[in-house]
């Protein structure tokens, strides 16, 4: 027979804290009212949306998959692992690679055909990146033309598909006349284009909505990449341009990252009644959370307090760190080992969203007034790539 607690604890229980007239509740919804006027900020996997407070009315935000240039970036980013997982399935003896690396050279061709400096100067159209569409262009096209390249060889040769020849002719070749840049660097410069615009527009929507930081409420709520990252101020990059942005003035501690928080899509804003009931919801979420941390600061005065820092990345050096836990921090601009060292940790680390390999675009942005134009893109500012 299943074990069940008896009714009388169980209503001991619920009074606390589960039951839906219970003393947390009460608490939490006597914060929410205290809190009504506080702007409350939610951010999603992809999109943005603010709660003035008041009931006045929310102002949203795209930044990921719904805006222009991110897909077609990315999709050259993950030449470089889709070919690795090529390799990978070839060496687990799983035939479909074949198949799976024939449908990609297919892709390729089609991609390369209709990539064009006009295609990204007048249909992608990205102001961030204004001015590199020809160069886009021309790194996309190498980047089509020797991944094709290195699967026509390893179909043909399946000695050729292994991780010593795929670093060495493809990642990461040294004095290479084929691959003359690296599919390595050209991964970073992807990955930080891509970053560039999302880190712009976000700079630029936060700064206009004059936000008082020090009484703002932020959930990260959802699913942001990996199902198993992005859970920490660390690991989420929204948190880091926040506090970039504020100068430093929003609080960890009033930032929350929670997973399991009903995230929300665009065809939700334009309900309103949603809306609300989203409003009522997160702002539910937020305070029953914080309730906790104040309580516990009155409770146990005189106790070791609990107090949340913004991580420091280690600096990157080459000689000394060939393993790190946190990480790796640029030593300069172009420092192409830290940017790949960053790369492999974001990979490596489950915790990570990919694109945490290049915040440092973040920095560079607030350096510059937020201008895209003065910022150096490492694997792409100081390279040259084959033209198309």
């Amino acid at each position: 027979m299943a074990y069940s607690p008896h009714g009388e604890f169980s209503a001991l229980y619920k009074a606390y804290t589960s039951g839906p007239d219970s003393i947390a509740k009460h608490l939490t919804h006597r914060m929410v009212r205290l809190t009504d006027a506080d702007p409350l900020l939610v951010v999603t996997g992809s999109d943005v949306v603010l709660f003035p407070g008041s009931g006045r009315q929310p102002i949203v935000e795209s930044f990921r998959h719904s805006t222009r240039g991110f897909v077609e970036l990315t999709s050259v980013s993950h030449l470089g692992p889709a070919v690795a997982w090529l390799v990978r399935l070839r060496e687990l003896e799983d035939p479909v690679w074949r198949s799976d690396a024939q449908q990609l050279i297919a892709q390729i061709d089609k991609t390369r055909r209709i990539n064009t400096k006009e295609l990204w100067q007048n249909d992608i159209a990205v102001p961030a990146l204004a001015g590199y569409e020809s160069k886009i262009a021309d790194m996309v096209d190498y980047s089509c033309a020797v991944t094709k390249s290195f699967l026509v060889d390893g179909l043909a040769d399946e000695s050729r598909m292994n991780f010593d020849y795929l670093r060495e002719h493809y990642l990461d070749p040294a004095g290479s006349a084929a691959v003359p840049v690296p599919i390595n660097d050209m991964m970073v410069a992807t990955f930080a284009l891509a970053f560039l615009d999302i880190a712009h527009r976000m700079i630029g929507w936060l700064s206009a909505q004059k936000l008082e930081w020090e009484r703002l409420m932020v959930l990260l709520c959802g699913r942001t990449g990996r199902a198993t990252a992005g859970l920490s101020w660390a690991s989420n990059n929204m948190c880091h341009i926040m506090w970039k942005v504020s100068n430093q003035r929003l609080s960890p501690e009033r930032v929350y990252v929670a997973p399991l928080a009903p995230p929300f899509v665009l065809a939700d804003i334009r309900d309103a009644d949603h809306l609300r009931a989203l409003n009522a919801e997160y702002r539910d979420i937020w305070s029953n959370t914080r309730a906790s941390t104040e309580l516990a600061r009155l409770m146990f005065v005189g106790y070791p307090a609990f107090e949340p820092i913004v991580p420091q990345a280690p600096p990157t050096d080459p000689a000394m760190r060939m393993v790190v836990n946190e990480m790796p921090q640029l030593r300069s601009p172009d420092d192409r080992f830290g940017a790949i060292a960053r790369l492999r940790f974001t990979m490596e680390d489950p915790t990570q969203l990919l694109v945490n390999a290049v915040t440092y675009i973040v920095d560079r942005l607030c350096e510059c007034g937020n201008r895209p134009a003065e910022v150096f893109i490492p694997g792409f500012t100081d390279v040259t790539y084959p033209a198309r």
